[in-house]
């Protein structure tokens, strides 16, 4: 296949629409811009380039199917939230938990927790999560950037740490291309398990989110978000209900809730066994499943099952409830337009080759201790400038694992260069789909949670560029020197902590 280079032209649809997005904090013009201009750079013609805006990249990033699939999941997803709502199922669980999750501590605690449980796929995660703990972190008073900021800095860093998820399926399936590529005969299972404590990133990211939950103290842009939704008196989401019947209304929120979890985790094992045949592993079988078809059957039967229920306990009309699902889908439209316009700029990214440029950039000459801190700073760079993680992974792990085999020489695989190298690669890909306003998840976890999505964006970036400064400084540099990944871990916890107590003021 034939790489284009166009040089550095080929970071400026990118970096314009990112720089546009935090200067007029208006992401759909910003976005539509960079398009159009990675557009004139292809296609030489700015009207040209324009028709080729509406008839190429908007309808052909529509057309892929798990676009679409994502889409119709969340817009399903998003309709059965609105019957939900106005059912008062919504109001119902909140009161129930209320009397247990009473302060913003706890709220924040319990969004996090939540996170790590629906540890499967980011998507369901994201969604799910926000949907979920929206009315209760409104109730209390949390500002929803920072239930963005949870959403969005535990549905990736889980699913990509957990050792059963949507996303090792894809992760070990490049290890294992890279290795065949490279002779070795070792497992790619086995090397994504070892390279599992030298994903600082992610592992760090948790442990401070739990940390400005616990501790209640924040920073920069967040904690004026914080003080400003602390000095609200009460959201009129978390009161625009009140049902007459609790114990049904409770029962129509919960039971839809655990089918969507329990569709899903059972899709993907039923789908997951058919496909990979007898004996696979639990791994292989998870591996194996189509997680966006699953997606769609968890949240179709969860639609469903919301509507019925909200019927046979005398909730709603057959008319209300169809209605208030009509209008909890109608709410996604914005997001599926950034989307959409996302997924564009990535494609204008891939015809322009910027992924490939940001890596040959990098140059060929790199000393071997370098190697981990190089790539997590490429890969943080190539999903910042693309808005994909995946991708990222797809470009750099069959380039990045061969040379990490031969800088490690006689030791190969065996030793501490290449598992560090290989968790660099998937958690600087993460980083940089944290940070990148044009990402999918960042801004999944924006609509879940309710919240502008640059001010999502510009709450959350002080929080991943802090985590990342110091896995760069206690992980990836001194891994790279031979220190243990534990000492790495540990080291890096402490300082957070330190950030956190004389940097964080309490916002409660």
């Amino acid at each position: 296949m034939l790489i284009p280079d166009y040089g550095w032209l080929s970071i400026v649809p990118p970096l314009l629409a990112i720089v546009l997005a935090l200067l007029l904090r208006q992401v759909i013009p910003a976005l539509l811009a960079g398009v159009w201009v990675g557009a004139i750079i292809l296609n030489g013609n700015p009207f040209i380039a324009f028709l080729r805006v509406g008839d190429t990249y908007l309808v052909d990033s529509l057309a892929n199917k798990d676009h679409a699939t994502i889409i119709l999941f969340s817009m399903i997803l998003g309709g059965m939230i609105g019957v939900l709502s106005r059912s008062g199922a919504t109001t119902a669980l909140v009161d129930s938990v209320s009397s247990r999750i009473t302060n913003r501590r706890n709220g924040q605690v319990a969004s996090a927790a939540m996170g790590l449980i629906v540890f499967f796929d980011d998507y369901a995660n994201t969604l799910l999560v926000g949907n979920t703990m929206r009315p209760l972190t409104d109730k209390l008073r949390i500002s929803r950037q920072k239930l963005a900021y949870i959403i969005d800095s535990t549905a990736a860093p889980v699913a990509t740490i957990a050792v059963i998820s949507t996303w090792i399926g894809f992760e070990v399936g490049l290890i294992q291309d890279a290795l065949v590529r490279i002779s070795a005969d070792s497992s790619a299972y086995v090397l994504f398990l070892r390279s599992l404590p030298y994903n600082f990133y992610p592992i760090l990211t948790l442990f401070f989110v739990f940390g400005i939950a616990i501790t209640g103290r924040d920073f920069g842009p967040m904690k004026k978000a914080e003080d400003l939704a602390y000095g609200k008196q009460a959201d009129p989401v978390s009161e625009s209900v009140k049902s007459r019947q609790p114990i049904k209304s409770m029962l129509a929120g919960v039971l839809p809730i655990l089918v969507l979890v329990g569709a899903t985790i059972l899709g993907l094992l039923l789908d997951g066994m058919n496909k990979a045949g007898p004996g696979a592993s639990l791994r292989e079988v998870f591996s194996a499943a189509d997680s966006f078809a699953v997606l769609m059957w968890s949240s179709l039967s969860s639609a469903i099952v919301a509507i019925a229920l909200s019927k046979l306990f005398g909730l709603l009309t057959m008319d209300q409830a169809v209605e208030a699902w009509l209008e909890g889908a109608k709410k996604m439209l914005i997001a599926f337009v950034i989307l959409i316009l996302a997924w564009s700029i990535g494609a204008v990214c891939e015809d322009l080759g910027t992924a490939p440029f940001l890596v040959s950039a990098v140059g060929d000459e790199l000393p071997s201790v370098l190697l981990p801190l190089v790539t997590f700073i490429l890969a943080a760079l190539v999903s910042f400038a693309t808005g994909t993680s995946w991708g990222t992974m797809a470009i750099l792990v069959p380039i990045i694992v061969p040379i990490a085999a031969s800088m490690a020489g006689a030791i190969g695989i065996e030793g501490q260069l290449v598992p560090a190298t290989v968790s660099s690669v998937l958690a600087g890909a993460v980083f940089g789909d944290h940070c990148s306003p044009i990402s999918d998840t960042t801004i999944l976890s924006s609509m879940a949670a309710g919240s502008d999505h640059i001010d999502h964006v510009r709450t959350q970036l002080p929080y991943a560029m802090t985590v990342a400064a110091v896995a760069v400084v206690t992980g990836y540099l001194p891994v790279g020197f031979g220190l243990s990944p534990w000492i790495s871990l540990l080291i890096g916890c402490i300082l957070l902590s330190l950030i956190i107590r004389f940097v964080g003021k309490k916002s409660y």
